[in-house]
């Protein structure tokens, strides 16, 4: 309970502090490329029912179907705002609209593609108790993860080693989950972005 009312009060108040930011964002986007502001992306949110990510758009129209559900290191379905736009996360902020509908939490592990969940182990589904997040301990460790994710076979590198790596994270921070957590998460976000 205490979560929710603090995502709730953290997702409206950052929508309403960022709008100018948000709006020339916006603006960008449709001055920098043909198609939508917005991506809308399918995850799998908690209790494994599927519900719509926003993002602002940094990739080409229809890049989903050119390749798949994960980037790697020169994908060159990114556009050039859009690499811009990944590297200061700022692509991620329409998901506050997704916290403040209750899909997402502030701090919880990252939602992911049907495609990857549907390889979960049944011990890894149980990142799925609990509401994805905005950020998380993992995507604070893994904020370059595009940069590990390069060579011919890197999605099996994905699959194989950095999608349990962090699943490994996310689960030790459900055991361990609280407010107090949660801020200090939010703090290393932060210093992550800005360092």
């Amino acid at each position: 309970m205490l979560k929710r009312a603090f995502d709730l009060m953290a997702s409206l108040s950052g929508l309403i502090l960022f709008s100018p930011l948000m709006l020339a964002v916006m603006l960008a986007v449709k001055l920098s490329s043909p198609g939508p502001i917005f991506h809308r992306a399918s995850r799998v949110g908690r209790m494994g029912v599927p519900f719509t990510l926003y993002k602002f758009r940094s990739m080409i129209v229809n890049a989903e179907q050119q390749g798949p559900g994960i980037t790697a290191s020169g994908d060159k379905r990114i556009t050039r705002l859009g690499k811009l736009l990944r590297r200061t996360k700022l692509d991620e902020l329409p998901q506050l609209i997704n916290v403040l509908r209750g899909d997402m939490s502030i701090v919880g592990p990252r939602p992911e593609d049907p495609r990857y969940v549907a390889l979960y182990t049944p011990e890894q589904r149980a990142v799925l108790n609990v509401r994805p997040g905005i950020t998380s301990l993992a995507s604070v460790r893994y904020r370059n993860e595009e940069q590990a994710l390069v060579g011919g076979d890197w999605e099996q590198t994905y699959i194989q080693k950095v999608m349990p790596e962090k699943l490994l994270i996310d689960l030790q921070y459900i055991q361990n989950a609280n407010l107090w957590r949660d801020l200090g998460i939010i703090g290393q976000t932060f210093i992550a972005l800005f360092r």
